[in-house]
């Protein structure tokens, strides 16, 4: 963590840089007309140099040095883990009477950096960010300013943080090795987006186990890109209806899970070819079979994560850390399938 936060810049001092007024700031802002395009163009020629930010709240009457809010940006609502990540961070954040601003990026690179910018416009005291750009230096200036930041999921790359993940890598590698130890060769995996950095972890730790059991690559197909529960049935029964399909399915996160127990049943071979999937899923223990999993904990990670956060806000200056959150093998039955019985 850098040693004292600069000074956050102003409008007056985007019109001191620019050579203009601070009603014409205002007006370029507020993109009012009114304002000739080389005032314009020295305007945000200066907000740019400045990484200067309005102030949403600047009309309230209420000016506290904090705002008693964080800002939290998730991968996708719809995702049960984010989900429970998010509500732990609630949790926690509403045992000091901070109120959570909460977004998601649905993954996608382009949402990220507008949706950070989104929160940090009405001046939250710090951000959680699940991570979908590539580099995430485009917030050197606002860690400057003294904003502390925590990553949840996926480590961020261009800047120092601290850091909240499961070992993903090494989740993957136990649930592949789960059903190689259960007789499985043949098996498929389905891997989420390859921007994703968790997604490549996760696919790192499938090939190394099964390379680790000589299981040649060519027997085992991976698909990636796979990213919702539509896109995953369709993927399942591609395999499946294959002239030797899998005998085993990795399904590498929550929602793609979904998608592939829809595909078994569409066939009828959710007794017939195992299941493991990265992630726990509501109600996964009734299902028949029951779903062996790859458990991560989301309500410890969201709960660290903010701890973590509020510790930074009260002061903490020690050097950023990544925390690592083991995953946990949770068998049901779906996972124990012998290849046997295909």
């Amino acid at each position: 963590m850098s040693a004292t936060p600069r000074r956050r810049p102003t409008l007056r001092d985007v019109a001191a840089l620019a050579g203009v007024s601070q009603k014409t700031v205002s007006r370029v802002v507020n993109d009012e007309p009114k304002v000739s395009q080389e005032a314009r163009e020295r305007v945000e020629t200066a907000i740019a140099q400045l990484s200067y930010r309005p102030d949403q709240r600047a009309g309230s009457l209420r000016r506290n040095t904090t705002s008693d809010t964080i800002g939290v940006v998730v991968s996708s609502v719809a995702n049960p883990f984010a989900a429970a990540v998010n509500r732990a961070i609630e949790n926690e954040a509403a045992t000091r009477g901070v109120a959570v601003l909460a977004s998601s990026t649905d993954d996608n690179p382009e949402r990220e950096q507008p949706t950070v910018e989104a929160l940090l416009r009405r001046r939250v005291d710090g951000l959680v960010i699940t991570a979908s750009l590539p580099n995430q230096g485009y917030l050197h200036a606002e860690q400057s300013f003294g904003t502390p930041l925590v990553f949840v999921d996926r480590a961020p790359t261009g800047i120092e943080a601290d850091v909240v993940m499961s070992d993903h890598e090494k989740g993957a590698a136990v649930g592949t090795r789960h059903l190689v130890e259960h007789g499985h060769r043949r098996i498929a995996y389905l891997g989420d987006l390859d921007s994703i950095q968790s997604a490549r972890s996760r696919r790192a730790g499938f090939l190394a186990e099964i390379g680790r059991h000589g299981i040649p690559t060519g027997d085992c197909h991976t698909v990636m890109g796979v990213h919702d529960e539509a896109t995953a049935t369709a993927a399942a029964i591609s395999l499946l209806d294959l002239a030797e399909p899998p005998t085993a399915i990795f399904s590498s996160q929550n929602l793609l899970t979904v998608g592939v127990i829809k595909a078994l049943r569409q066939r009828g071979l959710e007794r017939t070819v195992a299941l493991v999937g990265f992630d726990d899923l509501p109600l996964a223990d009734l299902l028949a079979p029951a779903l062996t999993v790859v458990a991560q904990n989301p309500e410890r990670i969201g709960a660290l994560a903010a701890d973590l956060l509020f510790d930074r806000l009260d002061g903490t200056d020690t050097p950023t850390k990544t925390h690592i959150i083991p995953t946990e093998l949770i068998p049901r039955g779906s996972g124990e399938i012998h290849p046997a019985t295909a």
